[in-house]
């Protein structure tokens, strides 16, 4: 209690005059800077490199952290463009990001905010727009044009797990977009960059440049996977295959919420592996029902299902086509495979999985489904196994009728 009203304003002070006082270094530094080019490091900017250094690490000492200590050695830029960290935690991973000055990839509204916009400016980040629907194919392509600049460009960090973890085990990390060949360009000289918190273990370190193989060339996923491995035996820690995505899966605030037993997570995990997830999800899952649909309920053993799916027959899909095995009877219903994707794919948009479910499920007559349809939707939806869903079928089913349509009575 005595620290809070006596030492902690003085360090908040400490920091804040820090950050106004690094302003006009990096205002100045930033000034008819182009974006698309990059200017020589002459000795004024090196000179202002050095200073903003050094105050950022003397807001980072108000802050609490003391001392860090480094291991490895950091490549030059013209060795590995970029640098990968993991695992990111918190908005204390800024600080490695601060004794680097290398660029990172962030939203651009970042940009716009007053006084921190400036500074991020200064690092030349690699901006991505949420309004604009290619900004993620520009965003990879000016990774590509900087990782292949020879050095010339800062080096970019990237943190590939996506999202913040609790620095327990390293999470999947996303392996990009872009189609081999060429393979994406983080997985180019790709300089590994471990990142243990500070607060406990008081070091981060540099492992040795990882330069793919061939086969990792060609396989953007083995690369990352590989990539993870090493970085988690350094960290000491286990690793997990779960994703960003199904943190958004798990948290999504649709309609229906996830139970904790569900059995999406492990589709969702499979369908990463198997790589169905579409790019053009809406389009492709409409299509999907329409195939579901024409079928009409028709049971489909594994070889079925992997000619639907355009895939051959392994193990992991063998692994998938359990999950809708329900009766152990080497058989399964490809609509419930089609509500599952269509889940992941859109964790928030319940309303419109569940419309995509009606249409394959309705009677061609009058568009109704029964309850044993219903049950079968509900518990595919929500990954588990049993659901009892009378009462709300009563409760929907004002008329008794034994059917309801999606138009009338989920209005």
């Amino acid at each position: 209690m005595l620290m809070t009203v006596t030492l902690f304003p003085i360090r908040l002070f400490i920091a804040a005059f820090m950050m106004l006082l690094a302003w006009p270094f990096a205002f100045l530094a930033s000034v008819g800077r182009s974006e698309t080019t990059v200017e020589p490091q002459c000795l004024w900017r090196r000179l202002v490199d050095i200073i903003l250094k050094i105050i950022m690490r003397v807001m980072w000492f108000a802050g609490g952290f003391h001392w860090i200590s480094v291991k490895g050695r950091r490549a030059l830029p013209a060795e590995a463009p970029i640098l990968t960290l993991a695992p990111h935690s918190s908005y204390f991973d800024a600080i490695p990001v601060t004794m680097t000055m290398a660029s990172i990839v962030m939203k651009a509204e970042s940009k716009d905010i007053p006084l921190w916009g400036t500074l991020i400016k200064y690092i030349r980040p690699v901006f991505v727009s949420r309004s604009d629907q290619d900004s993620r194919k520009k965003t990879v392509e000016e990774i590509k044009r900087r990782a292949h600049s020879g050095g010339e460009w800062p080096q970019i960090m990237i943190f590939p797990e996506g999202t913040c973890t609790n620095r327990s085990c390293l999470i999947t990390f996303k392996p990009g977009n872009a189609p081999p060949p060429p393979p994406p360009p983080f997985h180019l000289k790709s300089c590994c960059w471990l990142f243990t918190h500070i607060t406990e273990l008081q070091c981060h370190g540099f492992l040795p440049i990882y330069t793919p193989s061939e086969e990792e060339k060609k396989n953007p996923a083995l690369f990352a996977i590989n990539v993870r491995r090493i970085m988690a035996k350094a960290l000491g820690v286990p690793i997990t295959d779960y994703s960003f995505e199904d943190c958004q899966l798990a948290m999504a605030e649709g309609q229906l919420r996830l139970p904790v037993d569900t059995c999406l997570l492990e589709f969702a995990k499979l369908v990463r592996r198997l790589g169905l997830k579409p790019q053009n999800t809406e389009k492709v899952l409409q299509e999907y029902g329409n195939r579901a649909r024409k079928l009409e309920g028709q049971k489909l053993n594994l070889d079925d299902f992997a000619q639907i799916l355009d895939l051959p027959v392994s193990d992991m899909l063998r692994d998938m086509f359990a999950l809708f095995d329900e009766h152990e009877d080497n058989c399964m219903d490809i609509r419930e495979y089609v509500i599952a994707l269509s889940v992941v794919c859109r964790p928030a948009k319940t309303l419109e999985t569940m419309k995509l479910a009606f249409k394959m499920f309705e009677a061609e007559e009058n568009g109704a489904v029964t309850e044993s349809e219903l049950a079968v939707i509900l518990k595919t939806a929500l990954g588990v196994a049993h659901l009892s869903v009378s009462r709300l079928f009563t409760a929907i089913d004002a008329e008794d009728t034994g059917k309801i349509t999606f138009g009338k009575n989920t209005n």
